[in-house]
């Protein structure tokens, strides 16, 4: 099992536990407010995610060995939450691990169903960012 897989698998668990979605709601904010603040100076309109209606900063960096470790900021406390998903289940992972996933995690917890229109572009939004991030540090790596 990758650590994309692993990751997605104790979301989805944490998530079995609870069946009202106020419940899932709140612990979707908990998730956002254990989000390491990102620093002030990234949060720079080149770093804003086109396509979500609440200000959702995203940075990424290759790390020595090959990895992509992610920082993500939001305006809105579901939405922290959800980018801290996105980061908890992505980061530490290579490229191509990244830009092969199945993010499964999203549609398992009922997410995906309990999101209004502009939230789930939004969703997207941050998942095609974190996969041109992605992209763009493996065509580096092989130049």
């Amino acid at each position: 099992m990758s650590n994309i897989d692993s990751r997605q698998a104790q979301i989805i668990d944490e998530f079995s536990e609870i069946d009202d979605w106020m419940d899932r709601y709140a612990c979707i904010i908990d998730m956002g407010n254990e989000l390491p603040p990102l620093d002030e100076k990234l949060k720079t309109p080149d770093r804003l995610i086109e396509g979500c209606q609440s200000r959702v900063w995203l940075d990424a960096e290759l790390t020595p060995d090959g990895k992509v470790e992610f920082r993500a900021d939001s305006d809105a406390i579901i939405v922290k939450g959800i980018i801290s998903m996105l980061v908890d289940v992505l980061s530490g992972s290579t490229p191509d691990e990244i830009l092969d996933a199945d993010l499964h995690f999203i549609k398992d917890i009922g997410l995906a169903e309990h999101l209004s229109p502009t939230r789930s572009n939004g969703l997207l939004a941050m998942v095609k960012q974190m996969r041109a991030y992605a992209a763009a540090f493996k065509m580096k790596t092989k130049a």
